[in-house]
C-alpha cells in the first residue's frame, strides 16, 4: 500500500516537472525556428499544460484501465471549474473582457454537451473517440486562425504574447529538456496509473472514482498553480483562459483517446452523477463570467460558491463509496 501511494506521489511530481521542462524546451526551439509567440502559446504551451492528462489517458488506455482515463478527463474539468477557478476568484475577482474568452465559454459548453451525448449509451466507441479527436484538430486550427487574425487590443492575446517571450534557452539545453520530457512524461504517467490502479484494487474503489479524484486533482495542479500565479500578477483573464483551454483539451483529446484506443464501456454513475456535475459547473461559469448586463466578472462570493460545489461533489463521492 505504501509503495502504491509513493508511486502516485512520485508519478504526479515527475509528470508535472517533466511537462514543465518539455514545454520550456519545445517553446525555446520553436522561437529559434521563428514561430510567432502567440502561436507558441496556443499550441506548444497549450498542449503542454494538458500533457499530464494526455499521458495519463494514453497510459491508462493501453494498460487496460480506460475508466481511469475517462474519470481523469471529466474529473479534471470539474476540478478546473470548481477548485481552480474558485481559489483564483477568491484571490482576485476574475474580470472577463476578452473576445476570445467570450467565444471560448460557449464553445466549452457545446463541447461538454457533445461529450454527454456521445457517452449517453454508456459506450465510448472508436467512432465517437474519432469524432472527439477530429474536434480537437478543428479546435487547434480555429485557435491558430484566431492567433493570426487577432488584434493587439485583445487582453488575452496581449498577455500571451508578452509572457511567451519571457523564457529563452540555449539550443543545446532546449533539446536536452525536450528529450528529458519525451522520456519522463510517459514513464511518470505509467508510474501514476500503476499506483492508482493498485490503490483501487486494494480498497475496492472503482477505477472511474480513482480517475475522478486522485488522478484528476493531481493532474490539475499545474492549472491551479498557473491560475493562482496569474491572479497574483493581476492577469485574472489569463487564468480563466488557461482553465477554458484546458477543459477543451480534456474533453476533445483526453476523453477521445480512450475511445480511439480501447472503446470502453462506461459506468452508469458517469451519466447519473459526474457528467451532469461537469455540465452544471460549465453553465454556472458561463452565467457568472459572461456579463449579460455589463462586463463579465466572477466575484469572490461566486468563487466561494464554486469551492463549496467542489466540496459537495467530493462529499457525494465519499458517500457513494460508503466512506462516510
Amino acid at each position: 500500500m505504501l509503495v502504491s501511494l509513493a508511486a502516485v506521489a512520485a508519478g504526479l511530481i515527475l509528470l508535472t516537472y517533466s511537462a514543465d521542462r518539455f514545454v520550456l524546451g519545445a517553446a525555446s526551439i520553436a522561437r529559434v525556428l521563428g514561430a510567432p509567440p502567440l502561436l507558441i502559446g496556443i499550441t506548444i504551451v497549450g498542449i503542454g499544460t494538458s500533457a499530464p492528462e494526455v499521458l495519463v489517458s494514453l497510459s491508462a488506455s493501453f494498460s487496460g484501465a480506460p475508466s481511469i482515463a475517462v474519470g481523469n478527463a471529466v474529473g479534471s474539468n470539474i476540478t478546473n471549474l470548481a477548485l481552480v477557478l474558485g481559489v483564483t476568484a477568491l484571490i482576485s475577482p476574475l474580470a472577463v473582457a476578452s473576445g476570445i474568452l467570450k467565444r471560448e465559454l460557449p464553445l466549452v459548453l457545446i463541447v461538454s454537451l457533445l461529450a454527454y451525448y456521445l457517452c449517453s449509451d454508456l459506450i465510448l466507441s472508436r467512432v465517437e473517440g474519432a469524432v472527439l479527436f477530429v474536434g480537437f484538430l478543428g479546435m487547434l486550427g480555429w485557435m491558430v486562425s484566431l492567433a493570426r487574425s487577432g488584434t493587439s487590443d485583445d487582453p488575452m492575446i496581449a498577455e500571451l504574447s508578452e509572457h511567451e517571450n519571457d523564457a529563452q534557452l540555449p539550443k543545446a539545453k532546449a533539446w536536452m529538456w525536450v528529450a528529458f520530457g519525451m522520456i519522463m512524461l510517459p514513464a511518470s504517467a505509467q508510474l501514476l496509473v500503476w499506483g492508482a490502479s493498485e490503490i483501487a484494487r486494494t480498497f475496492g474503489i472503482p477505477d472511474l472514482v480513482i480517475g475522478l479524484t486522485i488522478v484528476a486533482i493531481g493532474t490539475s495542479l499545474p492549472e491551479l498553480a498557473a491560475s493562482v500565479a496569474s491572479a497574483l500578477r493581476g492577469e485574472a483573464e489569463l487564468a480563466l483562459g488557461n482553465v477554458l483551454g484546458s477543459n477543451l483539451f480534456n474533453i476533445l483529446l483526453v476523453l477521445g483517446l480512450p475511445g480511439l484506443i480501447a472503446a470502453p464501456a462506461l459506468d452508469s454513475e458517469l451519466m447519473a452523477r459526474d457528467l451532469p456535475v461537469m455540465l452544471g459547473l460549465t453553465v454556472a461559469t458561463l452565467i457568472m463570467a459572461f456579463g449579460w448586463r455589463g462586463p463579465g466578472r466572477i466575484s469572490r462570493l461566486e468563487g466561494g460558491l464554486l469551492l463549496a460545489a467542489f466540496a459537495a461533489y467530493e462529499l457525494i463521492l465519499a458517500i457513494d463509496l460508503n466512506l462516510l
